[in-house]
């Protein structure tokens, strides 16, 4: 890879933004483009929500906007230059050999957003979505009212916004973290807007993930390119880990927590062991 990875979730489900104003849905398994959602303007974020599967996407970018795409009704053409259908406009949807055609999409909270989106995570709780944009701010939105059910103002520009889901208590809904200025922000995934850590450092964020099971977080900095890997209770630093040739932009977790990945500046992804004892080809 010679570009950045900025957004990206190497343990997440099948999605892309791009640069070309689209959204992309890939099949994993053959490697096929499924549809491609064209935009005015450049995508940075891309969420499915776990309960409903592959079938419901949620887009946003430089737009300043956030949409919602019903997958299950793009079916059955084969036009090179669909069009989805929205309840609140249209969203021109650019074809492959895939049924991108007649896409369902609304947008949620014409003009609300003042900056690009940047993040975008689906809670547990199918009708909750969260937002992270360029204007500093966080923002909890219900699905039923289509208006934001919360909000909150961080101190500096966005890096990353993650929902961690690695705990030792079986479905736990995990922490959600957001790198911000020289802070990291933990808050309530359960209850929208209730902040329940910050941390600050002496360095600007890049991103920041979060680890139940083992009470450790780690950071990425917007000024070098190490990992710091901190104890989430007393904010120590227990671990550097040196490699990467330019900032760490995006951090996540594996499902076990036993391994997280980071992906950097210089187009690289690395992954880290994260426990004392073997894991995989770590002796």
């Amino acid at each position: 890879m010679t570009a950045s990875i900025k957004d990206w979730d190497i343990f997440g489900p099948q999605g892309c933004s791009a640069a070309d104003f689209s959204a992309k849905v890939w099949d994993t398994h053959t490697g096929e483009c499924l549809h491609t959602l064209q935009h005015s303007h450049i995508v940075r974020a891309v969420a499915f929500p776990v309960q409903a599967g592959p079938q419901i996407l949620a887009t946003g970018g430089m737009e300043k906007k956030l949409r919602i795409f019903d997958l299950s009704r793009a079916q059955g053409s084969s036009s090179s230059s669909p069009t989805s259908q929205s309840g609140s406009g249209t969203a021109n949807g650019a074809g492959s050999s895939s049924n991108s055609a007649n896409t369902m999409s609304y947008e949620i909270g014409p003009g609300v957003h003042t900056g690009t989106i940047k993040s975008i995570i689906w809670y547990q709780d199918y009708n909750i979505l969260v937002t992270a944009a360029d204007d500093r701010k966080v923002r909890w939105w219900d699905l039923r009212s289509r208006h934001p059910c919360a909000e909150y103002s961080v101190d500096g520009i966005i890096g990353s916004c993650e929902l961690n889901a690695v705990s030792t208590t079986p479905n736990d809904p995990g922490v959600l973290s957001v790198a911000a200025g020289k802070s990291a922000y933990f808050f309530d995934p359960v209850q929208p807007g209730r902040l329940m850590k910050k941390a600050d450092f002496s360095y600007e964020l890049a991103s920041v993930a979060v680890n139940k099971a083992t009470n450790r977080f780690v950071t990425g900095s917007t000024g070098d390119t190490w990992a710091r890997v901190y104890d989430l209770e007393t904010d120590e630093e227990l671990e550097v880990q040196r490699g990467h040739h330019g900032p760490i932009w995006s951090l996540s977790y594996s499902p076990d927590g036993k391994i997280y990945g980071t992906g950097s500046e210089d187009g690289t992804i690395k992954l880290w062991k994260a426990c004392r004892e073997p894991y995989g080809l770590w002796r």
